[in-house]
């Protein structure tokens, strides 16, 4: 399968990415910024492509969760092209009947089997997984 985007410039540093289905992303390198960095839309690729695993998994687990963020951090190499040597990704997560055993056999499963994004990065992905505690309803309640 091949995707396409395109990226056109607007001005200076700032473009706009366009996907096949028209789907539209600002990307700035300007000041003030009207958009992330390509860098920071990198770090949110990885963020967003292993939580869409980690809400699929949790389902199919039955243990869907209420709550859910994941907080990505990249350390860049100080000589060019100054890609991401490191990056940690943190799950943070709750729900009721949420086990810490299968909310990290989920992240283990997106990181080493189905995140394509974590797949196609040249940097050591490391990652972490917080639950924290249940204080709602219980889900159908």
């Amino acid at each position: 399968m091949t995707k396409r985007v395109v990226v056109y410039q607007l001005v200076g540093h700032r473009f706009l990415g366009v996907n096949e289905s028209g789907d539209k992303a600002m990307i700035d390198g300007d000041q003030p910024a009207t958009g992330p960095r390509p860098m920071e839309l990198l770090l949110m690729a990885l963020g967003a492509c292993t939580a869409y695993d980690v809400v699929d998994i949790m389902r199919k687990k039955k243990q869907p969760l209420a709550r859910y963020r994941v907080e990505v951090e990249g350390v860049r190499a100080e000589a060019h092209p100054k890609r991401y040597t490191r990056i940690t990704v943190t799950h943070i997560a709750s729900g009721p009947g949420v086990t810490l055993e299968a909310l990290e056999r989920a992240v283990h499963l997106s990181h080493t089997k189905y995140c394509s994004v974590s797949a196609s990065l040249n940097a050591e992905i490391a990652t972490k997984v917080v639950l924290e505690p249940w204080e709602g309803e219980a889900e159908g309640a």
